[in-house]
């Protein structure tokens, strides 16, 4: 099927680059925008209470006051608020309800704190809109009107709440984006300079891959948002950007490295790229099917987020990996050698460098050293684990804290109570559809406002019941901040003390921020189980298919499992303090250091199988494997580690932690898994590592077909070289490595 693939791009360049272009440009200019929600409740199912909450409160209180947005006042100079100036804040929220500014229904006034120094105006917002970019306009405007109304007086004016957080997430969104598309293309350019010596071959597969397949990519991924009803982020473009130049500069290398190995031998250009696509084709596709099939393990998680970010990384590395096998060596096939990697001159000659075979050497000679060494290293790392606590604020976590609706947020936490700018509501309903009759309210507000973590409950027996007196509010303020572990503890013993003290026949469900919140730790604890063990059961089942060993499989998952240990133990001793770390981590984490780490394994221990089949004994088979996939493992892994890294740089803390996390995962991936823990255990297990199969004592066959039949599928009349032959650093196997 590959040397097919191989054949037809090559014979045909031209038309290849136009059907993409083509198909391109219909994709993109049909594809619908893609939308960014940063509320967290969307990202739930309607089973979780507070879903119920929020959806009886649209029933029930159709005209309840929620507001989308704050406007926080104070003086310049910080003191208390004058005569004056309070006539002026009434003034200014007036003014602004007066604006008739599009998606704002009203505007009235909020309290004053009890320091003097500040006041507030609530805003309502279309609930039908919600978490919709209108409503971050709507915000944008409420800021310029503000300031513009507050020009002559000693007042400072603020906006915060939902929809700016909206906007401000929108602004920092697109400052992530351009960081990490920055810093990753200065990182592949220089690298790939590096290596190959070769301006044109350092800038192509930069300007294929944000041109055309990142474009495309993020195309079909609105079309799936839409056509699936998915949830969308806008942090998600940012990773797509890394995800795109990471991985497509990985599968390039492997067909540049391979392209450059058939040109050494003596094929002539064009059926040195066919056979380059025919043997690297199948490394290739292989390692994308275990990206794609641990990306779309995220379809089974209950959030939201994580439903959209499966699909869309999975569409992403499909659309590369088509891109590596049709694209890629169709331009490559356009330029004549000489002009695709001047102005180097021994791109044609054998490097002589045996750095990777020293290493390789050390690695049989001491394979149970090397084992208790990498894999200790690992272990100390993943006891940072046990440090672990989830933050799950997402606004704040992808808004830089200077942004001004993280100054309202924190200015409010502090001067008024912590849990004043996220409400708690809690509604008793009747069950049978019966007024609410004989229920003492009073005495039911009191039962919860002594619930503990609580700060102050309200009933209005004018506005807190509904036209039908079906349904109650209640409104609670907790004592802690709505996303702090004080404050989701607290809404358990909230949701414990309404429903144990609700009246026969009526049903209790508790809304507002820190509930949403609880629901999402049990979701993400049901992600837990189910989308880690299934992700684990796929990828070993290919490891199984793929090697014809039901031994290998298990210690490569153990092995992949220890890396994603370490990674997160390292990332919770940096980041974890304090806050904690973003509640979407762990899981986004796992699957990029598990889809990663296998592919590293793969190419590791399909070579190491090839050298086993050679009749080399373990030992020495593991240290050859070394020597020939560590070069083409370590600059894969670099590249891949050093572009997720980019998001470091972001002014996202969400995006600073991920880019950390993935990066050393990656390098734990490669440099420690991969080159060293892996295949040391391989040499140490020996050929029980193959059973019941025993591929490794077969000759007749490779992991990806016969030496021989390889030469003759691609049709090129060459014959692999003898073992010793060609097998400079910088050249590929048959499986598509680096040698």
């Amino acid at each position: 099927m590959f040397h097919r693939i191989g054949r037809a791009v090559v014979r045909h360049p031209v038309w290849t680059i136009v059907a993409w272009l083509v198909a391109a440009v219909a994709i993109i200019a049909t594809a619908p925008s893609l939308p960014s929600n940063s509320d967290e409740s969307s990202f739930l199912p309607s089973s979780y209470q507070s879903i119920k909450a929020m959806d009886l409160q649209e029933k029930a209180f159709p005209a309840a006051f929620t507001p989308s947005a704050i406007v926080l006042y104070q003086r310049s100079d910080n003191a208390p608020l004058t005569a004056a100036d309070k006539a002026d804040i009434t003034k200014i929220t007036s003014g602004l309800g007066q604006k008739k500014i599009d998606q704002v229904q009203k505007v009235i006034a909020g309290t004053p704190s009890k320091d003097g120094k500040y006041e507030t105006a609530l805003v309502q917002m279309n609930k039908e809109s919600a978490g919709q970019p209108k409503q971050a306009d709507a915000a944008k405007a409420l800021r310029t009107d503000s300031k513009d109304l507050a020009k002559g007086t000693d007042l400072k004016v603020q906006v915060g709440g939902q929809a700016a957080q909206s906007l401000d997430q929108q602004d920092a969104g697109q400052t992530s984006d351009a960081v990490a598309l920055i810093g990753s293309l200065l990182i592949i350019i220089i690298t790939l300079l590096i290596i190959f010596r070769s301006p044109i071959i350092a800038i192509m597969p930069l300007i294929i891959l944000t041109g055309l397949v990142y474009t495309t990519s993020n195309a079909l991924v609105a079309d799936a948002t839409k056509l699936f009803g998915l949830k969308a982020n806008n942090s998600l473009s940012a990773l797509l950007i890394v995800v795109v130049l990471g991985v497509g500069t990985d599968y390039f290398l492997f067909l540049m490295f391979r392209y450059r190995e058939r040109l050494r031998l003596g094929d002539e250009p064009k059926q040195a790229m066919v056979n380059s696509v025919t043997r690297v084709g199948e490394a290739i596709a292989s390692a994308a099917g275990a990206v794609i099939i641990s990306f779309l393990a995220l379809t089974l998680s209950t959030l939201g987020f994580l439903t959209q970010l499966g699909p869309a990384l999975a569409i992403l590395v499909a659309v590369t990996l088509i891109a590596g096998l049709t694209l890629f060596p169709a331009i490559c096939s356009l330029i004549p050698p000489r002009a695709l990697f001047w102005p180097g001159k021994k791109w044609g000659d054998e490097p002589s460098n045996d750095r990777f075979g020293a290493i390789g050497r050390l690695l049989g000679r001491k394979s149970g050293m090397v084992a208790i060494v990498s894999g200790l290293v690992m272990v100390l790392l993943a006891l940072g684990t046990l440090g672990y606590k989830a933050n799950y604020d997402l606004a704040s976590g992808s808004i830089p804290k200077t942004k001004e609706s993280m100054v309202v947020q924190d200015t409010m936490q502090k001067v008024y109570s912590a849990g004043a700018a996220d409400p708690t509501s809690v509604f008793l309903t009747s069950t049978d559809g019966k007024p609410l009759s004989g229920v003492d309210f009073t005495a039911y507000k009191d039962k919860l406002a002594g619930a503990d973590g609580v700060a102050d409950a309200t009933f209005d027996q004018k506005t807190g019941l509904n036209k039908d007196r079906t349904t109650a509010l209640f409104n609670l303020t907790l004592k802690y901040s709505g996303a702090s572990d004080q404050a989701i503890s607290a809404v358990g013993k909230v949701r414990t003390v309404a429903s144990d003290n609700a009246p026969p026949g009526t049903e209790a469900v508790v809304g507002g921020t820190s509930s949403i919140y609880r629901d999402i730790n049990a979701a993400v604890d049901h992600d837990y189980r189910t989308v880690f063990p299934v992700a684990a059961i796929l990828i070993m089942v290919i490891l199984g298919l793929l090697l014809r060993s039901v031994v290998a499989p298990w210690y490569l998952i153990a092995s992949v499992a220890l890396g994603f240990g370490a990674t997160l133990g390292a990332t919770v001793l940096i980041f974890g303090r304090g806050d904690g770390l973003i509640f979407l981590l762990p899981i986004i984490m796992y699957l990029f250091v598990v889809a990663i780490g296998t592919d590293y394994n793969i190419l590791m221990i399909a070579r190491l199988r090839e050298e086993a089949r050679e009749g080399k004994e373990p030992r020495e088979a593991a240290a050859a494997a070394l020597r020939h996939a560590g070069p083409t493992i370590g600059a894969a892994g670099f590249i891949l580690a050093a572009t997720f890294a980019t998001l470091m740089l972001s002014g996202n803390s969400f995006l600073t932690e991920m880019g950390f996390a993935i990066a050393f995962g990656i390098v734990v991936a490669a440099f420690v898994m991969a080159m060293f823990f892996t295949p040391s255990l391989t040499a140490l297990i020996g050929h029980a590592a193959w059973w019941p199969g025993h591929a490794d004592r077969d000759t007749a066959k490779v992991l990806t077909g016969t030496a021989e039949g390889a030469g003759q599928d691609a049709g090129d009349g060459h014959q692999p070289p003898p073992a010793g032959e060609g097998q400079g650093p910088h050249e590929l196997d048959e499986s598509g490595q680096r040698r």
